[in-house]
């Protein structure tokens, strides 16, 4: 276990809910650094994805593991908060063979905390095919969750539990239907809405589908360095062709080619960030022109920007409560549920929430994340409050 080390009280954002552990990975063999932060499992097992890119830090991890906490609690499900990280270079994450190395090396290292203490979900820059190597690493079908729905183990009454990738559209799913949900609630009528959406990665591909459905107006839509701008609406098949096609979405026929980071500032009804972490910040968060955000993508900006935003007027739905179908759907896998079952549960529990949060703080006049947070924390408390009062571990998870 040598390179297994664990902390509940050192570093930052400590406090009476956690984290209960930080994990720290190496491996030297591969020069392979790693994250796993258990935040709190009073509710249950820690559940969170695992993200993989180049620049994901200890303290990103963290912070999106207090993000499940809230996340799971807010949704009803029997699961606690945490997160994973592994550094993952652009060369790794280009080379299939050698990712799945890493994937492996991590899953391994976590062994002991898997099943007792967490269970692993996709996140950036992974999805089902890596969930499965997660499961055959540490030799427990349920180890992950998102796992393939070919990748299947015999077990339950009715013959197997199927995996229930998150290629499905679970997130963004809930990602349209909270959109609708807040849209209405504040007076804005989702059809004809125009929709602007940062990402076009798994959330917001799914997001943009469902809502063009729902009959809003997606006007914009951004990758990684280019946006899409076309005030008469975007097509998804289209859009979704083109993207395939040349590797861009700004080169939609008849669109806009903008930079991607003018979706930012482009007038719309309402933006969805369905990317990456602190994408609005200091540079960009005076140029947003939104009525309403709802956020997609995990802690997209700083907990000070939201304040400053919701100040100037402007409606933000917090990640924890608009992107939870992604956890919905891997609480659907864990029980063995089949698709449309899933999707019936993240619709119906999306709605809830976002429902319940979006009246309350129009109720109180007080910043939508605060609000969601109160309700969080509430519902962790009832189950008996913070740090220590969860099953202990069977192994012994010291260095």
């Amino acid at each position: 276990m040598d390179n297994f080390k664990t902390s509940s009280k050192e570093g930052f954002g400590n406090d009476a809910f956690g984290p209960e552990y930080v994990v720290k990975v190496y491996d030297p063999k591969l020069d392979m650094q790693a994250f796993l932060v258990i935040d709190n499992t009073v509710i249950g097992l820690g559940k969170g994805g695992i993200r993989m890119t180049p620049t994901v830090t200890e303290e990103e991890v963290r912070r999106l593991a207090r993000a499940m906490t809230w996340k799971n609690a807010l949704a009803g499900l029997p699961f606690g908060g945490a997160k994973g990280g592994i550094v993952m270079p652009k060369e790794v994450l280009r080379d299939r063979a050698l990712k799945k190395k890493y994937v492996q090396s991590f899953a391994r290292a976590i062994k002991p905390l898997l099943l007792e203490k967490y269970i692993a979900g996709p996140d950036v820059n992974n999805g089902e095919a890596e969930m499965q190597w997660i499961a055959e690493a540490a030799g427990d079908w349920r180890a992950s969750t998102g796992k393939p729905v070919s990748y299947k183990r015999r077990g339950m009454k009715k013959g197997y539990w199927r995996g229930l990738p998150h290629e499905l559209g679970s997130t963004g799913f809930g990602v349209a239907h909270s959109t609708a949900v807040a849209a209405m609630m504040i007076g804005l009528n989702i059809k004809g809405a125009r929709v602007a959406i940062e990402g076009f990665g798994n959330v917001g591909t799914f997001a943009f589908k469902f809502l063009s459905e729902m009959g809003a107006k997606v006007v914009a839509v951004a990758d990684s360095k280019t946006c899409a701008y076309l005030p008469a609406g975007l097509d998804y098949k289209k859009a979704m062709s083109v993207k395939k096609k040349t590797g861009a979405v700004s080169g939609y026929p008849g669109a806009k080619a903008l930079h991607h980071d003018e979706i930012f500032g482009l007038e719309v009804d309402i933006l969805i960030p369905a990317a990456v972490t602190d994408v609005i910040n200091d540079s960009n968060k005076n140029d947003i022109r939104a009525r309403l955000i709802v956020e997609g993508a995990n802690i997209p900006m700083r907990e000070s920007i939201e304040d400053e935003l919701f100040r100037r007027g402007i409606f933000i739905v917090p990640d924890f409560v608009a992107n939870a179908g992604g956890v919905i759907s891997s609480y659907a896998e864990y029980m063995g549920y089949d698709p449309e079952t899933m999707f019936r549960i993240v619709k119906q529990k999306i709605m809830k929430t976002t429902k319940e949060v979006v009246e309350r703080s129009l109720k109180a006049r007080k910043n939508p994340r605060v609000t969601a947070i109160r309700l969080a924390m509430e519902k962790v408390a009832k189950k008996g409050g913070g740090v220590g009062l969860s099953r202990p571990l069977n192994r012994d998870s010291r260095s």
